[in-house]
């Protein structure tokens, strides 16, 4: 029999058409005959031995293969923990967040939550970069709180919530005193109002206070300067800025005095009023 060109071309796509189909349904029953708590049990062994990528990778195949099965909701969580082991955080939040968002009656669903908070904890900047991973980190541990309320990590997050809230009160604090340096008092007094309104019960808002006062009299505000700066004397009569507010609240009120016009001079002094 003699081929001509054309079907000889024929000829070679139909076998490797055949080839790739036998070979195609070989590893298709290869795959298939691994339970999903073959893969698992699989998978189990390389966490213990912490090939965390590898269990990773065995974690997600049966994810894939068996999403009814029971153990799928394990493996989620599994996923993000090898994530998290491998300081890999942004990326463990996500796979944690798999967890609350297409399994919110799993049993890992509590441990999913505070991991997920707990990998934007451990990705927070320090205070002087960007605060996103704080604050999201801030969300998730109060979301666990609202949603946990009786868990026995409530007290842990409620740790690090304080820890996060400081951090913020730090940033905006030396925010202001970056624009006192700079001469933008208007800008500063912002960030310590900002200081005294939402990190009230940090330290850094006795600081704050004595600060507003200071940028007021900065910005000759004498009159809402004093004010300030004797209602910090009066709820901080121990602090560290005592002297200096002293000081000022002197200047202020040798100011006005020197601003009086003479008649009224004399009647303070306790003269005869002429």
């Amino acid at each position: 029999m003699s081929f001509n060109n054309g079907s000889m071309t024929k000829v070679i796509l139909a076998l490797f058409v055949a080839g790739s189909m036998l070979g195609g349904c070989s590893q298709e029953e290869v795959i298939a005959s691994r339970s999903a708590e073959a893969i698992f049990e699989i998978a189990m062994e390389k966490y213990n031995n912490e090939d965390f990528q590898e269990a990773y990778e065995e974690f997600r195949v049966l994810t894939l293969q068996y999403p009814g099965s029971a153990l799928s909701d394990d493996a989620q969580f599994l996923m993000g923990d090898c994530k998290f082991a491998r300081e890999e955080f942004i990326l463990a939040a996500y796979e944690y967040e798999v967890v609350i968002r297409t399994m919110p009656t799993s049993e890992f669903v509590p441990n999913a939550r505070y991991k997920m908070a707990l990998c934007h904890f451990e990705s927070a900047r320090p205070f002087y970069l960007d605060q996103e991973s704080t604050r999201k980190a801030m969300d998730g541990f109060q979301a666990f709180i609202e949603y946990h309320p009786t868990d026995a990590r409530v007290p842990e997050a409620e740790v690090k919530i304080n820890e996060l809230n400081m951090r913020l009160a730090q940033k905006e604090y030396e925010s202001g005193l970056i624009y006192m340096k700079m001469d933008y008092y208007r800008a500063a007094g912002v960030s310590f109002d900002h200081v005294l309104a939402k990190y009230h019960d940090t330290p850094y808002a006795e600081s704050a206070y004595f600060k507003k006062g200071e940028v007021l009299f900065y910005r000759r505000r004498y009159t809402e300067a004093g004010e300030i700066l004797k209602g910090f004397l009066e709820r901080y009569p121990s602090s560290v800025h005592r002297e200096d507010a002293l000081s000022l609240v002197k200047q202020i009120e040798d100011h006005s005095a020197e601003s009086l016009p003479a008649a009224e001079k004399v009647t303070q002094s306790g003269g005869i009023e002429g």
